[in-house]
């Protein structure tokens, strides 16, 4: 049959169609990783977990609440990379005013609240930061008074501070936040609570609520947030602040216990699935086929030769000696997919030189023989084509199979810990009690991501089965 009535078989069938679908699906997702993702995203980011600070820790996906009914608070990061004034605060002090305002009709809290500083320059005495927030009806809450540190004796001016690392505060858990909201508690509404007590509280309960009785309700309409940079020199700058009210939904995926988008890890995985998998299956396929070939053809002792390594090595487990390994080499994607090649072949070479004996004393074959065509040029010219559509079904069944090896290697740790798969997601919301804690965000997703990248695979295999056996073609007509 030739190629274009092979495909015109292929297309036909609805399985076909679908699995083509689901692979334009994988396909494009990793062509967009690989275009907008850094090479190193696993180790300069996934698993770094300062990056992922000012994210909400397990927190379900946003869309959640349109099936729960509620609107709980959203995630919110508030840049101020300019001063909204600039003002004299008293006689040889000057006001950098950076303000951000924002409408919070959410039903819910926000999870934890936080503040960051970037690059700030003086030329004389160091800077006082002064964060306050404008509640609805007008009334100014400060929360948090901040010195910025000198530098070093011996430096000259200007001096730069929380430029290799900014200055990040975590508002939810600052004792100096505490003590002004424990001050405004008391000036505010008569309530004395010490500054650990307004901890357990909680900040963002007391900034965004109003006591009644023993809790705070929710108030809900216009904020301003104001952070005031006093410095003494008007050449001091701030390059920006950013303001975070952390959120109890987040994204499409939610996000781990770390506060990692679990969208972006989700996604990451695409590649990681279709490199294993396919580089994987082809070069197992191709060992396979290859020896199949010369064992079931050339004969005598090389096919002795290939038949005993084949034994040796099919009888081998798979599975223990991955395990065995990974965990006495260093974990790498490039080892288990080293392991899977060395380890996957013995079974094709047997299927393949059972059929290539049978083609060997074919009439085509006899024929080439007699006209002095090289063995070669027999294998591969003459028997290779026949057997191509069953070593390509082979190929593509075996994709599957080298993920789910990657997926089982990860659930039990001894993945590559550089790169973020959907196998360590699922290992790391099992360790971190995600399935006893209610993260279904966490567990579900990976899960069936790996169902469907395989189960993409098993439906073009199932669409080649009318071109391998033309008997299906028959039936199905």
């Amino acid at each position: 049959m030739s190629l274009s009535n092979s495909w015109r078989v292929f297309i036909s069938s609805n399985v076909s169609k679908v699995g083509i679908m689901f692979l334009i699906v994988i396909i494009g997702a990793s062509v967009y990783v690989l275009a907008t993702y850094p090479a190193d995203f696993g180790k300069r980011y996934w698993n770094d977990p300062t990056y992922w600070a000012d994210y909400p820790k397990g927190a379900p996906p946003a869309w959640i609440k349109y099936l729960a009914g509620d609107n709980p608070p959203e995630h919110i990061i508030l840049f101020m990379k300019e001063p909204s004034s600039r003002e004299v605060y008293q006689q040889g002090l000057y006001a950098s005013i950076y303000t951000a305002e924002f409408t919070y009709n959410y039903d819910d809290f926000p999870s934890f609240l936080s503040l960051t500083m970037y690059n700030i320059t003086y030329y004389n005495k160091p800077p006082l930061v002064i964060a306050s927030l404008t509640r609805p009806g007008d009334e100014e809450v400060v929360f948090f008074i901040f010195y910025i540190p000198s530098t070093p004796s011996g430096e000259n001016p200007p001096y730069r501070v929380f430029y290799e690392n900014p200055r990040r505060v975590f508002l939810s858990g600052e004792a100096a936040v505490w003590q002004e909201v424990s001050r405004f508690l008391n000036d505010r509404y008569g309530i004395v609570l010490s500054p650990s007590e307004v901890g357990k509280v909680g900040v963002e309960k007391i900034l965004f609520g109003e006591p009644v009785g023993d809790v705070f309700r929710l108030l809900k309409g216009r904020y301003v947030v104001r952070v005031a940079f006093i410095h003494s020199d008007e050449r001091d700058t701030v390059s920006y602040v950013k303001f975070v009210m952390g959120g109890k939904v987040y994204g499409l995926a939610g996000t781990d216990s770390l506060g990692r988008d679990l969208a972006v890890g989700l996604l990451f995985g695409f590649p990681v699935a279709l490199l294993i998998g396919v580089l994987t299956s082809t070069l197992t396929t191709t060992v396979g086929a290859t020896l199949g070939i010369v064992s079931g053809y050339t004969g005598g002792r090389t096919d002795e030769a290939i038949q005993r390594v084949t034994d040796v090595i099919n009888n081998i487990p798979l599975l223990p000696i991955l395990i065995f390994l990974v965990f006495i080499l260093k974990p790498s994607i490039w080892l288990i997919i080293s392991i899977l090649i060395a380890f996957g072949w013995p079974g094709l070479t047997i299927v393949v030189r059972s059929m290539v004996l049978q083609l060997r004393s074919s009439q085509l074959v006899e024929a080439e023989i007699a006209l002095g065509a090289s063995r070669w040029r027999i294998m591969f010219r003459h028997i290779l084509p026949q057997i191509a559509p069953f070593i390509f079904a082979q190929m593509i069944f075996t994709t599957p199979a080298a993920i789910l090896a990657e997926a089982a290697l990860s659930f039990l740790g001894l993945g590559d810990p550089s790169i973020p798969t959907w196998g360590q997601i699922l290992d790391y919301g099992f360790r971190s009690g995600g399935i006893y804690t209610g993260y279904w965000w966490w567990i579900v997703p990976p899960g069936l991501l790996i169902v469907f990248t395989s189960l993409t695979f098993v439906l073009l295999a199932l669409g080649l089965e009318p071109v391998i056996n033309p008997r299906l073609r028959s039936v199905k007509k």
